[in-house]
C-alpha cells in the first residue's frame, strides 16, 4: 500500500478523501446532537440523520454520470467547492430546520458526482496492481476515519458545539479542492456529454460478469444487520451500554485487518479466486451468534465477520477495472448506489424480524443463515465468471 502513496496525484486523491470522510462522520454527530437539542424530538433526529443518505441513492444513478460527461479534476473540484458552501450554511447559527434539511440534501447531492470521478480517476492514474493496493489503503482510512469521526465527534461537538464541528468539516471540502486543483493534473472528459443519460446503467446490466460482481456487493446488506441491533443485542447477552459502541466497532476493526491481511500477503488474482469463499464466510461467522454468545465471544464473532468482508474491496476494484474508462463513473454510481440500497433494506428488515421474533441474536444468527443460502449460487456464479474472462 506504500507504493501507492508515492504517487503524486493519488496521495493528493487519498489526503482528500481522508479528511473529507471524517468531517462528514462529524458533520452527522453533529447535526443528530443539533437537531435533538433544538427540537427534544427524537423522530426530527433520525429523520436528518436519514437524509445524509437517501440523495447518495438518488444521484449515484443520475448524478454520477457527470464523472464521464466532464473532466474528472474539475468535477472534484467543484463538487468540494460547492459542498463547502452548503455545510458552511448548515453552520450558521439558528439556522430554521427546513432550510437545514434542504441544505443537508443538497450537500449529500453535491458529493455523487465527486464519488464517482474519484473512483474513475484512481483508475485512470494506476493501470496495474497497484490500483488495488490504492482501494486497500482507501479502505482502511475511511474504516479508521468512520471510527474517529464516530467516536470524537461527540466529544468534538460537545467541545466546540456544533456550529464549529460544522465549520470544520467546511474547512475540509475547501482543502480537498485546494488539493486536488494543485496536484492532480488534468485530463480531459473521458465520456461525450452528448451520451445518454443511462447509457452506462444499461451497458452494466447487460454484462454477466458485472452482474455477478453485483450480486457479491449486495450481500453486504445482510452483513450490516448487527450494526442496526447492536443496542438490543448489548441488552441481551447482558452488557453495559458502553458496550454498544464495541459491538459497533468491532466490524470495521476486523474488515481493516482483514484488508491488510489480503493486501500484504494475497495476490490480486488470489483474492479474485476467493471472493465468494470470503463471502460466505462473512454470513457463516454470523451464525455463532444462535449460541447466544458473551460479550467478548460477540465481538469475536463480529470482528471476524468485518474481516471476511473485506472481500468487497476486490470487488468494487475488479468491477471498475471491467468496465470501460468512459462509463466508469456512471457504472460506479451504479455499484455505489446499489450497495448502499442493499445496507439500507438489510437494517430495516433486521429490525422488523427482530421485532417478530423478539431476540437479536436469533436474527442476526437467522441473517448468517440465510447469507450462507444466498452466497452460494453467488459464489458458483463468479467462480463460472471468473474462469472465463481473460
Amino acid at each position: 500500500m506504500s507504493d501507492a502513496l508515492r504517487n503524486r496525484e493519488f496521495r493528493a486523491l487519498w489526503i482528500a478523501e481522508a479528511q473529507s470522510v471524517l468531517g462528514d462522520h462529524l458533520t452527522t454527530v453533529a447535526l443528530s446532537i443539533m437537531v435533538y437539542n433544538r427540537t427534544g424530538s427524537a423522530l426530527w433526529a433520525a429523520v436528518v440523520y436519514a437524509l445524509t443518505f437517501l440523495p447518495a441513492l438518488a444521484g449515484g444513478l443520475g448524478l454520477a454520470q457527470i464523472a464521464d460527461r466532464y473532466p474528472r479534476k474539475a468535477v472534484l473540484v467543484l463538487s468540494s467547492a460547492t459542498q463547502a458552501l452548503l455545510v458552511g450554511g448548515m453552520a450558521i447559527p439558528g439556522m430554521p430546520l427546513a432550510p437545514l434539511c434542504a441544505l443537508v440534501v443538497l450537500a449529500r447531492l453535491a458529493g455523487a458526482p465527486a464519488n464517482a470521478a474519484q473512483n474513475a480517476l484512481t483508475r485512470e492514474i494506476f493501470t496495474d496492481e497497484l490500483y488495488l493496493r490504492s482501494q486497500d489503503l482507501r479502505g482502511i482510512t475511511a474504516n479508521i476515519a468512520m471510527l474517529a469521526g464516530f467516536g470524537g465527534g461527540g466529544l468534538l461537538v460537545t467541545s466546540l458545539g456544533p456550529s464549529w464541528a460544522l465549520a470544520l468539516d467546511a474547512a475540509s471540502f475547501v482543502v480537498a479542492a485546494a488539493l486536488v486543483q494543485l496536484c492532480v493534473r488534468a485530463r480531459p472528459a473521458a465520456g461525450d456529454p452528448g451520451d445518454g443519460w443511462f447509457t452506462a446503467v444499461r451497458w452494466v446490466w447487460g454484462q454477466r460478469r458485472l452482474r455477478a460482481l453485483l450480486a457479491l456487493s449486495w450481500l453486504v446488506g445482510l452483513a450490516v444487520i448487527p450494526e442496526g441491533l447492536a443496542a438490543p443485542l448489548a441488552d441481551q447477552i447482558g452488557a453495559s451500554p458502553q458496550a454498544v459502541g464495541w459491538l459497533l466497532a468491532a466490524d470495521p476493526v476486523g474488515f481493516i485487518l482483514g484488508t491488510f491481511v489480503l493486501s500484504r500477503f494475497v495476490s490480486a488474482e488470489n483474492r479474485r479466486r476467493v471472493m465468494g469463499l470470503l463471502a460466505t464466510a462473512a454470513a457463516a461467522v454470523l451464525v455463532g451468534f444462535a449460541l447466544t454468545p458473551t460479550l467478548p465471544f460477540a465481538l469475536l464473532l463480529l470482528m471476524l465477520a468485518g474481516a471476511a468482508g473485506a472481500y468487497i474491496i476486490t470487488v468494487g476494484a475488479t468491477f471498475i477495472t471491467w468496465v470501460p474508462n468512459e462509463l466508469r463513473g456512471g457504472a460506479g454510481g451504479v455499484y455505489r448506489t446499489g450497495l448502499r440500497v442493499a445496507q439500507g433494506v438489510g437494517v430495516a428488515l433486521g429490525g422488523v424480524v427482530a421485532d417478530l421474533v423478539g431476540s437479536a441474536t436469533t436474527t442476526i444468527a437467522l441473517a448468517g443463515a440465510a447469507g450462507v443460502v444466498l452466497t452460494i449460487p453467488v459464489a458458483v456464479s463468479w467462480s463460472r465468471v471468473r474462469r472465463t474472462t481473460p
